[in-house]
């Protein structure tokens, strides 16, 4: 059983379990409160409270996702209590001083960090804001001062926006959370990048996978182990389509939930496998659900809340639920949820799976013909102002008074002033401006005439949106006429993720993103 109390006026969860004390301090801010150009900041005041630390004799670790941050700790009862008044007290005072320390190792592990195809989902749906900011680097690292690091802090790490979860039969003695006063942060709101859905995007990995959002409740869990097995069924006992077939389910904080599946093929096989997969998709849409997958899929979950230590594992989701206003629910009320969980309930699952999906293809494979609309990689419009023709002959670029757009036949990609979610700024004069849509517009004044004066795109961008970053190597910014000559590079898309630009609109033969 899990029991709620208090420790310093933070809500705390108390489950027992046998050996070391696991304790974990979650706050309800992450990724999806900052903005593009302050990315990075949570993360950087995450490393910040535990690097006074130092090497540490048991295990401890800090994490920044989307809408929340912890830290996490397991030892015995007087390690846990150093920890965390530790973290407390640095959180409340931050080392500043590490900043720059902090700020390369984040760079270190920022340029080690995968960055997949299934990382991209978010920025397809959301764009380049709230929950979508989890697919862009962490740009705002360079200018994030000392100040900024102690705002965040005492604005968001409060004792009002805090959960603490401790296994055991008490809470440990001398423990104690000094956290600043706050209030409780709403999750915010989810943006959308897609006009309509169900909607599809192409990429190069040799992928198919589904981002779906559904109501949060038993049936939609159950709904996920149905859907794995009838992947798993179709696409790799059947056809030998693929070799991994995964989904999962993760609670969005706002009643929702995020429901996803994916499945990998061999190159050859690519085609095949998207069909497959929406094949698979249209059956449980449609209805056609066995009561024995159902069943199954009801056993697994009741056996994983038949564990000696299912409370204590169920702490960190349940810290969780309380900083989103969600309730603490006992084993037996899941259990009964889950057992009245019927086919038809699965079957309303299926159906507004479907009705939300975003779905992830091979690069040059479509999904239209299964009735999904292609998401969007260029703008419906342009800006009117001055204009720059590119020295490919085909290419334009528009400095207007309200945005700047480039624009390549019929492709055009625009960013209004307004609509900016970050200016990237580099010392040579490039600019590149990245929507709250996710559409890039990526700008080398040398490559167009006359050479445009980008003194009114930054005047225009709000300064809280600018990122000044380091400058490039000589051999990544393109030269001055004439000794440019004719350029084609071609367009493709102008959504931008990672560290690179997957493809944009730009009259330019080097890599933006180096």
């Amino acid at each position: 059983m899990i029991r709620q109390l208090e420790v310093d006026g933070v809500p705390t969860l108390l489950a027992p379990a046998a050996g070391p004390v696991r304790a974990g301090l979650v706050f309800r801010v992450g990724v999806a409160d900052e903005t593009l150009a302050r990315r990075g900041v949570t993360h950087l005041l995450e490393h910040l409270a535990l690097a006074p630390l130092g090497l540490l004799d048991h295990d401890a670790n800090g994490m920044t996702e989307a809408l929340f941050s912890s830290f996490v700790v397991r030892g015995g009862p007087e390690e846990v209590v150093a920890f965390l008044n530790t973290v407390c007290g640095n959180l409340c005072e931050p080392p500043t001083d590490r900043i720059d320390v902090e700020r390369e190792i984040l760079g270190v592990e920022e340029s080690g960090r995968p960055r997949g195809s299934l990382g991209r989902l978010p920025l397809w749906r959301h764009g380049a804001r709230d929950h979508g900011l989890v697919s862009y680097p962490e740009y705002g690292l360079p200018g994030i001062t000392g100040d900024d690091v102690r705002e965040w802090a005492a604005s968001r790490f409060t004792r009002g926006n805090a959960v603490l979860f401790l296994t055991g039969d008490e809470v440990p003695r001398g423990l104690r959370l000094p956290l600043p006063e706050g209030e409780r942060r709403p999750v915010p709101t989810p943006s959308s990048a897609l006009p309509h859905t169900p909607a599809y995007f192409s990429d190069g990995a040799g992928l198919v996978a589904l981002d779906a959002v559904v109501a949060r409740r038993a049936a939609a869990v159950v709904y996920a182990g149905v859907l794995e097995r009838e992947l798993f069924r179709a696409l790799r006992q059947e056809e030998g389509l693929s070799y991994q077939v995964a989904t999962g389910y993760q609670p969005l904080g706002d009643a929702t939930a995020s429901l996803r599946a994916f499945a990998d093929s061999s190159p050859d096989r690519q085609d095949a496998l998207l069909g497959g997969f929406v094949d698979t998709l249209a059956t449980l849409r449609v209805g056609r659900i066995a009561r024995a997958d159902r069943d199954v899929a009801v056993a697994r979950r009741l056996e994983a809340l038949a564990h000696p230590e299912a409370d204590a594992d169920r702490l960190p989701q349940c810290a969780r639920d309380l900083l989103t206003g969600a309730p603490v629910r006992d084993l037996d009320e899941l259990r009964a949820e889950l057992a009245a969980v019927t086919v038809d309930d699965l079957r309303e699952v299926a159906r507004e799976a479907a009705a939300s999906a975003l779905l992830l293809v091979p690069a040059g494979l479509r999904a239209d013909w299964a009735g999904f609309s292609a998401a969007p990689t260029f703008s419906e419009d342009s800006v009117e102002g001055k204009a720059h023709q590119g020295r490919d002959d085909h290419s334009q670029l528009i400095v207007g008074d309200d945005g700047v757009t480039v624009a390549d036949g019929e492709a055009v990609a625009t960013v209004r002033y307004a609509d900016c979610a970050a200016l990237l700024v580099w010392p040579d004069g490039a600019r590149r401006l990245i929507g709250h849509d996710g559409i890039v517009v990526h700008v080398e004044p040398n490559l167009f005439e006359p050479v445009p004066d980008l003194a009114v795109v930054d005047q225009a961008v709000a300064a809280d949106r600018h990122v000044t970053l380091p400058a490039r190597p000589d051999d990544a910014i393109p030269p001055p006429p004439p000794e440019v000559g004719r350029l084609s590079r071609m367009v493709r898309s102008v959504r931008e993720t990672g560290n690179t630009v997957t493809a944009w609109l730009s009259a330019t033969l080097l890599d933006p993103g180096r």
